[in-house]
Parts: C-alpha cells; sequence; structure tokens
C-alpha cells in the first residue's frame, strides 16, 4: 500500500525545504555578525522551520496515502527529511568554514576562551587550560559533522515520532 516514490519524493522535497530555510535563517544571522553569539530568536525560527516542515510532510504523506498513516512510515519519513536536511546544513558550515570565514574555527576557539573567562573568573588557570583543551577536541571540523548529523536525526526522531502518534491510521483501525 505504501508508495514508495511518494515517500521519497517527501523525504527529499521538505529535507531540502527545511535545510535551505534554515541556511537562509543562518546566513541573517552571519549578515547581522552574530556567528557566534546567535539571538534566541534564530533558534526559536529555526526549531519553528524544523517542526512546521517537518509535520507538514508526514501529513502530506497521509494525505497522498489514503489518509493513513503507519508509525513507521512517519518515523522513516520523518528520519529522511532530516537526514537531507542535515546534509544540506553540513554542506554549509563547510563552505561556512572554509570560504567565507576560513578563520572559523581560531575565531571560536577565541570566543570560546572569552566566555569562559567571564563565566568564571575565579576558575584556576590550569583548570581552564583543560576546559579549553577539551572544548577544542570537540570543535573540529569531523565532530562539527557528526554532532549535526547526530542532532538533526535525533530530533527528526523526536518530532516525526510525536507527529507519528498523533496521524497514524491504520486501514484496521476504523
Amino acid at each position: 500500500m505504501e508508495n514508495q516514490n511518494s515517500a521519497t519524493k517527501i523525504m527529499l522535497t521538505y529535507g531540502f525545504y527545511i535545510g535551505v530555510l534554515s541556511l537562509i535563517v543562518n546566513l541573517v544571522n552571519y549578515s547581522f555578525g552574530n556567528l557566534f553569539k546567535p539571538h534566541w530568536g534564530v533558534g526559536v525560527v529555526g526549531a519553528l522551520i524544523f517542526i512546521g516542515l517537518m509535520v507538514y510532510g508526514i501529513y502530506e504523506y497521509k494525505s497522498k496515502n489514503n489518509g493513513l498513516l503507519k508509525l513507521g512510515q512517519a518515523i522513516k519519513i520523518g528520519l529522511g527529511m532530516a537526514l537531507v536536511a542535515a546534509i544540506i546544513g553540513i554542506i554549509y558550515q563547510m563552505i561556512l568554514m572554509y570560504v567565507i570565514e576560513p578563520e572559523y574555527m581560531s575565531k571560536m576557539a577565541e570566543f570560546q576562551e572569552q566566555a569562559m573567562y567571564e563565566k568564571f573568573p575565579d576558575m584556576p588557570e590550569e583548570q581552564l587550560e583543560q576546559a579549553l583543551e577539551m572544548s577544542k577536541k570537540f570543535s573540529g571540523p569531523g565532530m562539527i559533522v557528526a554532532m549535526s548529523l547526530a542532532m538533526s536525526l535525533f530530533f527528526g526522531l523526536i518530532v516525526s515520532l510525536i507527529a507519528g502518534l498523533i496521524m497514524k491510521k491504520d486501514e484496521n483501525q476504523y
């Protein structure tokens, strides 16, 4: 009963929309000079885009599938959209780090160091240096890619699980 072409098309289409709209939000944030300390509104807008388009994509699949939706289908479609959006976001992040802002990593390290000095002014110098070294290990491009992918898939799972539980409808249900 499941239309595989429809599911794939929805994953690619809405994943692309989520990725591109999130990219636009990040570019606007960058243009305002808030690269390392974005306004809280950026996160809210990004979350609304992610949740809204993901839920709508699952709803569209249900509509194209005669009003039927299994929880597994919703999760699969949600994870597919999240994966496509994550890939677009990762490509943007790499272009930002290596082309648009080649000094990104060193500026990020400086920003983190200053933030730690402000947040923990009484911390001993040795502990501060250890914390900064640990921070650098988790700030490399490979870790950024892995964390971006993991976070997108995790939140995609949560959103699609909730949407799937709300929208699910089996043939045998009625």
